[in-house]
């Protein structure tokens, strides 16, 4: 065997010795693509702008009569417009001030005589939200009168502790209010008493109705 034959299958043999497996498997590089980016920081939420007060408009019917209670809202004091209809003599709508806002009304019959009354409830503006009464009775389905709550604060007994935070409601034959007791040292935010409730019954007055106090409650 010439020396260049022996060369050749010595090389044959040194590749299948030293050649690569038939098992081997190859891992494949690693990846050069760039990490994704953080996603980006959602936009802030847009401001809403001061709200505005809606006007109250609602209409209330019983008995046959039918009142709209309408009111601007847009300022501390507030013009309140009550439209009778189904009256037999004056239908003519009736006019009032109010000290702030009205933020409820209701119809009821608390004397139980067939001629409904409207109860208009405004709250007045600031941190202690005093609560005054817009109020007509229909004089036997005729014409209409003024219903006067005596305020609270009038009465050295009711008025002990109180700071405004009514609320009015209508509860059967009754016309109730009531409000947090304030303790010596409390903040117009945090009344650390109980809740007083005075309960009226409507009573024919001079000029007009009147509620008188029926029953004081507090719990």
């Amino acid at each position: 065997m010439s020396k260049t034959t022996m060369a050749l299958s010595l090389g044959v043999l040194l590749f299948v010795a030293c050649g690569p497996r038939e098992d081997a498997k190859l891992t494949p590089p690693a990846s050069r693509e760039p990490a994704p980016s953080a996603a980006p920081a959602p936009a802030a939420a847009p401001v809403p702008p001061p709200s505005i007060p809606a006007g109250f408009d609602r209409t209330l019917e019983l008995h046959g009569v039918t009142f709209r209670v309408t009111c601007p809202n847009d300022s501390s004091l507030n013009k309140v417009t009550i439209k009778p209809t189904g009256l037999e003599i004056d239908n003519s709508e009736v006019v009032r001030e109010a000290d702030g806002t009205v933020v409820g009304a209701e119809i009821a019959d608390l004397d139980v005589d067939r001629s409904p009354e409207i109860y208009v409830y405004v709250q007045s503006a600031g941190s202690g939200s005093y609560g005054s009464l817009v109020a007509f009775s229909a004089n036997k389905k005729k014409s209409l009168s003024d219903i006067y709550l005596p305020p609270v604060a009038e009465d050295p007994t009711l008025s002990k502790g109180y700071m405004g935070h009514d609320e009015f409601a209508v509860v059967e034959s009754t016309f109730v209010q009531r409000f947090p007791i304030y303790r010596e040292g409390d903040t117009n935010a945090q009344p650390s008493g109980r809740t007083r409730q005075i309960q009226y019954k409507l009573k024919p007055g001079e000029a007009g109705w009147v509620l008188e106090v029926d029953e004081v409650l507090e719990y």
